[in-house]
Formats: C-alpha cells, sequence, structure tokens
C-alpha cells in the first residue's frame, strides 16, 4: 500500500510531497548510510514523483555510480538516497509529518550492521550481496 506524505526538513527551509510513500520502513546498515548518518538509515520507499519546495535549498552528492544522497543545504538534513538508473527515491521516514502507521518490516546490509545495536522487530533481512543481486542495476 501507497501514501501521500508531506515532511519538511529541520529548519523547514525544504518542503517535501511525496505521492505514493511505501508504508513500510527498512534500515540500511552499509557502511555508507552509517558514516552518512551516524547510523542506520530508516528509511521508505517514495518512488519517483516526489516535488520539493524550497529547491534551491537542496544540494546533492553523488555518493556511488549508482546513486546520489541529498541534504539540505541550510540545516544538513538528509532528504533522499536517489536512484540514478530510475530516479527512485530512497528517504528517511523521519522526515515526514504523521508516519505512524508505517511498519518497520525489513533490513539490508545486515552482514555490515555492527554489533553496538539491534533491533527487537522481527524483518525480513538481506546481506549487502543479496540486496545488490536483487536491486543493482545491471551493469
Amino acid at each position: 500500500m501507497s501514501v501521500q506524505r508531506n515532511g519538511r526538513c529541520l529548519c523547514g527551509k525544504v518542503g517535501i510531497s511525496v505521492a505514493a510513500a511505501a508504508d513500510k520502513v527498512g534500515a540500511c546498515h552499509c557502511d555508507m548510510c552509517r558514516r552518512w548518518g551516524g547510523g542506520p538509515l530508516l528509511a521508505i520507499d517514495c518512488g519517483s514523483d516526489v516535488k520539493f519546495s524550497g529547491e534551491q535549498h537542496v544540494r546533492a552528492f553523488r555518493s556511488s555510480d549508482w546513486a546520489s544522497r541529498g541534504f539540505c543545504a541550510e540545516c544538513g538534513t538528509h532528504l533522499f538516497y536517489r536512484l540514478s538508473q530510475n530516479g527512485q527515491y530512497i528517504m528517511p521516514v523521519g522526515l515526514f509529518d504523521n508516519a505512524d502507521d508505517v511498519v518497520f518490516d525489513h533490513q539490508v546490509c545486515i552482514d555490515s550492521k555492527p554489533a553496538y545495536y539491534s533491533f527487537a522487530e522481527y524483518t525480513h533481512n538481506m546481506t549487502c550481496d543479496e540486496m545488490f543481486a536483487a536491486f543493482a542495476p545491471p551493469q
């Protein structure tokens, strides 16, 4: 199921409107996500129909051959992980207002998760290799 979601960055200079966001939250434990945010990325799939207000404050960094990471240039809030191939946005769930209806159901790069934290919820878990085999663009 997907629903429309609205949100904003910490300073409010970037507003976000998503036409069809997933209702499932996933955690990514890869080294890049943990370095980017200081812990796992807790995010939802927002598809490619995402609108930003205050676009002049949005900056993007091409973090790999297949994706870029966006942030607010004013407050530094992490805004998105965007796949280059199809423009799909994976966005931190904490950006969105009234997201209490989402369910934490999957974790990726579970083999990169450090021992100092664990989640209690039962989730579908994938290693980095399994995730890349399932979702990486063709070479």
